[in-house]
């Protein structure tokens, strides 16, 4: 077991414990991560820097307020449910309309206002919260996905995952939803993770399950070669939610949104490691060659020049 680790260390793979202890640990004060841990103040503070994100409809923060919040939920494009302080998808739903009186959701199933009452009652429980502490229920736009993933999606939202080291994009990747996933984008639920070339944000080969695969499994679309719109913006956004949130190592949420283009949607200061898996690629390496050059890239235009000059595909694995 340790000969393998050792393996993959000289292949550049970052395992869960270098993270923690030489990245996480060292570089994000434990101070700062109710920013990220809290999607309502990682929203404020986002906005509060010039950066869009889905618009907020609602707040739910006690149970008086539950059966109130009909009144806020007659949305013809639908809208979202979530735990403030939820991760990994767990608590969201997501609702494409109302229907005979039903909300109904985007894989068909159908919620009564009774039972999404319920819902939102676990949620303010803590049901679905990081430590079980009692929640909010955030209520906003659901994104309205660009067409460029019409062939590579099912019902769902893709996202785009950007790890960031010290304001420098170091890996990239969109995650599609399945149908076993139930529409939702997160890896551990069974959705696809394709690894992206950060020089163009092309889209590479994917990942599901842990296993390589090329094509979608409910579309049969071929997942590699797709050019993501608004590359330079997402970078962009991405780079600078290391100086709006302060912390030196996170993963960057972003959702490409058809009428409204790139949107924040989390922060995550404990970024998984199914990235280097997507991109074929370790991120130690990457790390290493950022930590070496950090010093001398003092604008945030020179950070991402340095991430599409040094992590792109025809640049190598660390330029």
């Amino acid at each position: 077991m340790f000969t393998l680790a050792a393996q993959l260390r000289a292949m550049g793979v970052l395992g869960i414990n270098a993270r923690n202890a030489d990245y996480t640990l060292a570089h994000n004060p434990r101070r700062l991560y109710p920013l990220v841990d809290d999607k309502f103040q990682t929203k404020q503070m986002a906005l509060k820097a010039g950066i869009p994100v889905p618009e907020l409809y609602g707040v739910v923060e006690r149970e008086v307020q539950v059966r109130g919040m009909h009144g806020i939920l007659e949305k013809p494009e639908g809208f979202v449910i979530k735990p403030a302080h939820g991760s990994g998808g767990d608590g969201v739903v997501v609702i494409a309309g109302l229907h005979r009186g039903r909300y109904r959701t985007i894989t068909g199933n159908f919620y009564t206002p009774p039972e999404l009452d319920h819902h939102v009652y676990n949620v303010l429980s803590g049901l679905y919260s990081l430590a079980g502490q009692p929640d909010q229920a955030l209520i906003e736009y659901r994104v309205q996905f660009d067409p460029v993933f019409d062939e590579v999606s099912y019902k769902g939202v893709p996202d785009i995952r950007v790890v960031v080291f010290l304001g420098v994009p170091v890996m990239a990747m969109v995650r599609l939803p399945t149908r076993m996933s139930e529409g939702k984008a997160n890896l551990h639920l069974g959705g696809l993770g394709a690894g992206i070339d950060l020089t163009t944000g092309t889209t590479l080969s994917a990942v599901c399950r842990n296993e390589r695969v090329e094509e979608h499994p409910d579309t049969g679309a071929c997942i590699s070669g797709l050019t993501i719109p608004q590359w330079e913006t997402i970078l962009d956004m991405a780079a600078a939610c290391c100086d709006l949130s302060g912390l030196g190592y996170l993963g960057v949420d972003i959702v490409l949104d058809k009428f409204r283009g790139p949107l924040l949607l989390e922060l995550n200061a404990r970024p998984g490691l199914g990235i280097q898996i997507a991109n074929g690629q370790g991120l130690l390496t990457r790390l290493h060659l950022v930590e070496q050059h950090r010093p001398a890239l003092t604008s945030r235009e020179e950070r991402i020049a340095f991430a599409r000059g040094r992590f792109g595909v025809k640049a190598g694995a660390a330029g």
